[in-house]
């Protein structure tokens, strides 16, 4: 099982939650596999196979294989448990998400005459979810090497103007006492010594998917083409609460304080997707698709805030509630696959996929992110994705397991892994009007997070391991 390894260095500048960086690019632009239980059981495989309206967000061509009209829904139950490790503390925590990964309707129509050239057309419209970031983490342990509040410190020094401190970091600290200046400029922290229990809670929730809307034709059963209007969507919230306590050794009967960020994040945009799919004999379907780049008007409000405790009182502070506009282009796709049907009794797919994450780029009329492209170049790189699936038809059952591996997005030279792996498990039960199918999806995960600065604080490694069940119904017509 490969690791993901994602190293999310929060710097604790006062500019960590609102400015966008590599990190938010790479998030919008990485796609898993979602929508309707079947496609999801055979881990996402389905680009020559087609005739699954989760399909049309990989390969549209998929849609001109159908021969009726058919609604479809998917609510998904998804449960994550995180084990994490700081300075040698192992606590764990876990989050449940209900949803719906899918609705889709098809309208389909046939000519079967001898002479008909085009056998078919259809046209999809609907939902399918590409990305969930519902995700919980706890840690707490006992540093001896560093403190937030030194970055604080670090980044308020040789400012004399207190209201030119940050104001969602260092001024916050300061309003709070947490951070005190002896003389102009020169600011220290009321922890002298280290050996403070730190405690960090961090929730992400929110998802990616698209609505799309998709047309295909299928010419003489031998190939079938489509294209797909696609208009994602992007909803993501995170708050975090980090909080350092001592017991002793510390300045003016300090005792604790608590540092909480709140991020919204929401966004929508536009992009085209085409794909064919050829059968040159009964047995065998070849497929491929291109996606366009997405264009998504993203929008972020943050906000921090900060409490302190001492023997002498409470003291709190708040930030602004910032706001900024952006765009954001995620990198083409491009798809190949292999499909089998071994006497209906059996379907066996392949998908490969190419995606090149170094391609992510952010604008914005009032700032050129000249800084964060340049890191999105450097630190990610051209990847491979690569699907495969299997059903068996012994009907009215089906059987369905698949695996699904996403490669690292990350160069060479960077110290993450992030590579992914995906292990699925399905029944499907079908008769001439409706069916129905369920869908099991187990995901294992690694992340170093760095509370802040990972120059001076080691990782909390977080161990996650993930959930879904999905359920499809689906009526045909």
């Amino acid at each position: 099982m490969k690791k993901l390894t994602v190293i999310t260095a929060l710097l604790a500048t006062g500019l960590a939650l609102q400015a966008q960086n590599e990190v938010d690019a790479l998030r919008y632009s990485q796609t898993g596999f979602g929508g309707t239980a079947r496609f999801s059981s055979m881990g996402g495989a389905f680009g020559a196979l087609g005739a699954d309206f989760s399909s049309l967000s990989f390969n549209p061509a998929g849609i001109a294989l159908y021969r009726k009209g058919e609604l479809t829904f998917t609510p998904t139950l998804y449960h994550a448990t995180t084990n994490s490790t700081y300075y040698g503390n192992t606590l764990a925590d876990d989050k449940y998400n209900f949803n719906f990964n899918n609705f889709g309707l098809v309208l389909a129509a046939t000519d079967d005459g001898e002479k008909a050239l085009w056998k078919g057309i259809a046209m999809g419209f609907g939902y399918n979810r590409l990305a969930n970031y519902h995700n919980r983490v706890y840690f707490e342990g006992v540093n001896d090497q560093s403190s937030l509040l030194d970055v604080f410190a670090a980044n308020a020094q040789n400012q004399t103007d207190i209201e030119a401190l940050d104001p969602f970091g260092s001024q916050l600290a300061f309003y709070t006492g947490v951070i005190d200046t002896s003389s102009a400029g020169n600011y220290y922290t009321v922890i002298p010594n280290y050996g403070e229990r730190q405690i960090m809670s961090l929730e992400s929730r929110g998802s990616m998917g698209e609505i799309l809307f998709t047309l295909g034709g299928n010419y003489m059963d031998k190939l079938y083409i489509g294209g797909t209007f696609f208009f994602p969507s992007v909803r993501f919230t995170q708050s975090s609460t980090y909080i350092e306590s001592v017991e002793n050794d510390s300045l003016y009967g300090f005792e604790s304080y608590s540092y909480n960020s709140d991020l919204s994040t929401s966004g929508s945009g536009y992009g085209f997707k085409f794909g064919m799919i050829y059968r040159p004999v009964d047995w065998l379907r070849i497929g491929g698709a291109v996606h366009t780049p997405a264009i998504l008007k993203m929008s972020d409000t943050y906000s921090n805030s900060m409490t302190s405790n001492f023997s002498s009182g409470t003291y709190s502070a708040a930030s602004p509630t910032g706001a900024f506009d952006y765009t954001l282009t995620t990198p083409m796709r491009a798809m190949a696959s292999m499909g089998f049907i071994i006497n209906k009794f059996a379907a066996v797919n392949v998908d490969y996929e190419f995606v090149d994450y170094s391609e992510s780029r952010l604008n914005s009329p009032t700032y050129k992110y000249v800084n964060e492209n340049k890191a999105i170049r450097d630190k990610y790189t051209a990847t491979s994705n690569v699907r495969a699936g299997a059903e068996f038809r012994l009907k009215p059952l089906s059987i369905r397991a698949g695996w699904a591996y996403y490669g690292s997005p990350y160069q060479p030279g960077v110290k993450n892994d992030g590579s992914r792996s995906s292990y699925t498990f399905g029944l499907g039960f079908r008769d001439q009007i409706m069916y129905v199918d369920l869908a099991y999806v187990y995901t294992m995960g690694s992340e170093d997070y760095y509370p802040y600065d990972p120059n001076i604080v080691k990782p909390a490694v977080n161990e996650t391991t993930s959930s879904a069940f999905m359920m499809t119904m689906g009526f045909k017509f």
